[in-house]
């Protein structure tokens, strides 16, 4: 009977966290996004939930809630944040969606928009040879 070795490695730990593609207040990123957030913040929430993968009308309970906190915006924020190793804490998302709602959303939806257009890149390592091949995901799926 061989001894089988079975490592697991956890995506965080080899992803070095980033900060967010723009900040909270730049506006002038995309102009688009902004006045998108600014006329009709719910239209907004709502494409940014479904952009995530998320129910397109999570947003919407956010006015069944009587509360400072958008819950929507709050659990999308943090999603988001993990997801793709994004620095900061959950203190910050909780004072960024009570006090910057519109923009905190803003600032999500320009995120997605650069996360989908970023190349994806995968590293595998060959222990054969010890080296590290990269390539990227459309590479990797042909």
């Amino acid at each position: 009977l061989g001894v089988f070795v079975l490592r697991i490695y956890h995506l965080m730990a080899d992803t070095p966290q980033t900060d967010w593609a723009t900040g909270l207040c730049d506006c002038f990123a995309d102009g688009s996004t902004c006045c998108y957030g600014f006329w009709c913040r719910p239209c907004l929430a709502c494409k940014v939930s479904k952009m995530f993968g998320e129910n397109l009308c999570l947003p919407l309970c956010d006015i069944c809630v009587d509360n400072f906190v958008s819950p929507a915006a709050l659990s999308l924020r943090v999603a988001i944040r993990h997801k793709y190793g994004i620095r900061g804490s959950l203190c910050r998302d909780i004072l960024v969606s009570c006090c910057c709602t519109s923009c905190a959303w803003c600032q999500m939806h320009r995120e997605l928009k650069y996360r989908q257009n970023s190349p994806v890149i995968i590293n595998a390592h060959d222990t054969i040879n010890n080296t590290l091949p990269t390539t990227t995901l459309d590479e990797f799926i042909n």
